[in-house]
């Protein structure tokens, strides 16, 4: 049953069918052709695997998200980061990767991250004289931080498959996000140090202050909510119902500039984003039962473990599975089938599931930049109006600070597992 059920899932993939669709349809070829169980069972997987409160977080968290990105949250972000940071060497290259450090604290999301703050700093760098391939490089890899720096739409999902705490995943996220983050600072001063890209002049403290002031209720958001979950006050599916009026008194009360008529359109693009990423749970729930119900969990920890019972070894051949499979397989349906059949191995190997579910995130998270199907490579592209294969050239230099990245969060666990320590 497993076998078909595989053999189906490629062949749907290789039709370039959508991959919710391909899990829902592999899952009921195999279910048909085996013939022991009525297909109402299908359904009942389906709903089961929807049917779960932590859930309800999601779209909770792209609405509040999208409050946020209409009600001014990213240009305020922008304004502070350049502020702090716009008269360095690659001061808007620097500010691109602050902002989205900022940015990520809020929205959840790495392709919301990328459109939201690249449609104002990809623009600039050109009209400041940065090569374009330069500029869509850089925000494109910057967004990625928008599923490592807590609140995370992939932890949430991460957190369900594979039964980690959600709060701890969230707090472990920091390290590696400023990790990352401060990597990729370094790495555009540089670049842009090579190829005499200046920063901004005259900037001073008041415009500091000034700037500090009208981003400071945007910065309040994740303290409350991270406050919050942490202090007892509400879990992590609450909090996102807290982030949601958050967001909607601060944009429609204090800045304004959410409109009532913006509403219409932000619960529609909020509902789409929620859909999609149900449809691909529901799918993956019935994909997920039968490889349970097969036993194939424990048939992959077995070969791993005959393969090697080192977890050093393990956790690189787990940074190579993800990387290629964050290739070609979009972020969430990949956690959702993986989780459950990598994070037991990996218990089983003395790996703490929150330290495991942290490089999972980080891998995949890279997947949105890399090739052929890299989310963010395609909104980038977009707001710069290039060609992908301009693009990627730019992203050589990136691809090899972030794989030193993955390799650090891999090997040195307490950059993951130090935060959530000190909590309980």
């Amino acid at each position: 049953m497993a076998g078909t059920m595989f053999i189906s899932l490629l062949v749907l993939l290789l039709l370039s069918v959508p991959v919710a669709i391909s899990l829902g349809l592999a899952s009921s070829i195999a279910f048909m052709l085996e013939g022991n169980m009525p297909l109402v069972v299908l359904m009942q997987r389906m709903f089961s695997a929807l049917d779960s409160f932590p859930l309800m977080a999601i779209p909770f968290f792209i609405l509040a998200g999208s409050l946020m990105e209409t009600g001014g949250i990213s240009r305020r972000l922008v304004n502070l980061a350049n502020s702090l940071a716009g008269g360095l060497t690659g001061g808007l290259a620097v500010v691109t990767v602050i902002t989205a450090m900022f940015f990520s604290a809020i929205s959840g999301s790495s392709a919301a991250t990328t459109a939201a703050l690249g449609s104002i700093l990809i623009p600039a760098m050109v009209k400041r004289g940065y090569d374009v391939g330069f500029a869509g490089a850089t925000q494109a890899v910057s967004g990625e931080l928008g599923v490592i720096i807590p609140p995370s739409i992939p932890m949430i999902l991460f957190g369900i498959s594979a039964g980690v705490s959600i709060g701890d995943l969230f707090i472990a996220g920091f390290l590696p996000g400023v990790l990352i983050g401060l990597s990729l600072i370094l790495l555009v001063w540089y670049l842009a140090k090579q190829k005499g890209y200046k920063g901004e002049e005259g900037i001073t403290w008041a415009m500091r202050a000034k700037a500090f002031k009208e981003a400071f209720l945007a910065l309040l958001m994740p303290v409350i909510i991270l406050g919050g979950i942490y202090g007892g006050f509400f879990t992590p599916t609450e909090a996102a119902v807290v982030a949601v009026v958050y967001a909607f008194i601060v944009g429609v009360f204090v800045y304004r500039e959410v409109k009532w008529k913006d509403l219409v359109d932000i619960f529609s693009r909020s509902s789409i984003t929620t859909s999609i990423i149900m449809i691909i749970i529901a799918n993956a729930g019935m994909f997920g039962w039968i490889l349970t119900r097969e036993q194939i969990p424990q048939k992959v920890a077995e070969m791993f473990t005959t393969f090697s019972d080192s977890p050093y070894v393990f956790l690189i051949l787990v940074n190579i599975l993800l990387l290629f499979v964050g290739m070609f397989f979009e972020t969430s349906a990949s956690i959702i089938i993986l989780a459950p059949l990598l994070t037991p191995v990996a218990m089983a190997l003395g790996i703490d599931p929150v330290h495991f579910g942290m490089i999972m995130i980080v891998n995949l998270a890279m997947g949105m930049v890399t090739p052929p199907v890299g989310v963010n490579l395609f909104v980038a592209c977009q707001i710069a109006n290039i060609k992908l294969e301009r693009l990627t050239k730019a992203l050589l230099p990136f691809f090899f600070v972030l794989i030193l990245d993955i390799l650090i969060v891999t090997y040195v666990p307490a950059i993951s597992t130090w935060l959530p320590s000190l909590l309980k």
